[in-house]
């Protein structure tokens, strides 16, 4: 009953998205790693331009992974790039470049959680598996009315048996019923202000009959977010300036940035990019005025960004805090992937160098 009046909604009134009017697995595969904490709104000109450059999966493995970060850049969580890279390479290492059809091949996969392999089985490999993601998660904590951290082990369980349980066996209503369960969560059943008035399951949800909407899915309170200041360096070698390859794992891995790092207690920000500067490429540069100043958001933490304008002293790069250092040009330096932070630095050096010819 609830699963056929779910389904009834949304073929009466889903959104008409590119990966809805595939059945290719590997257009399907790359939608749900860019759809993971993501609106999308900010996915689709991505997802197009993506397939564009690299409409197989043989294409997608045989670039470069500094290509693939290009062409991602500013979609955010570049791990999932990197695990989409990784990915393409063992489906053509391990599946002869074909997608694989096996649950359990499809979760082996880098990057592919337990609700992002029911989400490509069930809507490209047409074999019904149960999904959670975010929006689930809270569409289903409404339904049933759930008053515990949505974090909590015993609640994930509960959700993944209400996604179960509901989940009908036949291949079209599946496919239709998790993407209806997504569809909810992102059209009706928000965060924020649900439009509970046109929701189909209305009448059952706990959540609404008990008027606490607003309050569930119930969530652990914030820790307080940490703050650092950051000092870099744009170091000039002529017309060159210096980037840094971060390392691969971690955080923003495999992007480029200018070299830098966190101020200490009570150290001023030139100080810090003279000592960051020198302990992560081995160089000696005098700092000069800052160039720009940008305030950043992560998942569990914020950053200030200082820039300033540093010139070349003397020493040979060495990179000991990332992959590579490399002098590039600024008429080639759009050809990197970089952060949105130092994004932002980027088009700042181009203003403040573009200024300066108009003044010469």
């Amino acid at each position: 009953m609830l699963a056929q009046q779910l389904i009834e909604w949304y073929r009466a009134s889903h959104r008409q998205l590119p990966w809805r009017e595939t059945s290719n697995p590997y257009e399907i595969w790359v939608s749900e790693i860019m759809l993971q904490q993501t609106q999308v709104a900010t996915v689709l000109p991505y997802y197009q331009r993506f397939l564009a450059a690299y409409p197989t999966i043989q294409a997608l493995a045989e670039a470069s992974l500094d290509e693939v970060l290009k062409k991602w850049e500013g979609l955010g969580y570049y791990a999932r790039a990197r695990n989409l890279h990784k990915a393409a390479k063992k489906v053509i290492e391990v599946h002869q470049g074909i997608f694989p059809t096996a649950f359990e091949d499809i979760l082996d996969l880098p990057g592919i959680g337990q609700s992002t392999a029911g989400a490509i089985s069930t809507f490209a490999i047409r074999k019904p598996y149960p999904i959670l993601d975010g929006n689930v998660k809270r569409v289903l904590s409404r339904l049933k009315g759930i008053d515990q951290p949505i974090q909590e082990p015993i609640v994930l369980e509960q959700l993944w048996q209400a996604s179960q349980s509901l989940l009908p066996q036949d291949v079209q209503d599946a496919y239709d019923f998790n993407q209806a369960l997504m569809e909810l969560g992102a059209t009706l059943c928000m965060p924020k202000k649900p439009l509970c008035l046109q929701c189909p399951w209305q009448e059952t949800c706990q959540a609404f009959l008990q008027h606490r909407q607003d309050e569930i899915p119930v969530k652990q309170p914030p820790k307080k977010t940490p703050h650092y200041t950051i000092g870099v360096g744009v170091i000039w070698k002529e017309n060159d300036v210096l980037i840094a390859l971060r390392p691969e794992a971690g955080l923003l891995g495999g992007l480029w940035e200018f070299p830098g790092g966190k101020c200490r207690d009570n150290e001023s920000l030139k100080a810090c990019v003279q000592r960051e500067v020198e302990e992560e490429t081995g160089l000696k540069v005098t700092v000069g005025a800052k160039i720009t100043s940008v305030k950043h958001a992560y998942t569990h933490f914020k950053i200030t960004l200082h820039a300033f304008d540093c010139r070349y002293v003397s020493g040979t790069p060495e990179p000991k805090a990332s992959q590579k250092l490399k002098w590039v040009g600024l008429d080639e330096i759009d050809q990197y992937a970089f952060p949105k932070a130092n994004k932002t630095v980027l088009e700042a050096i181009k203003l403040n160098k573009g200024q300066q010819l108009t003044l010469c």
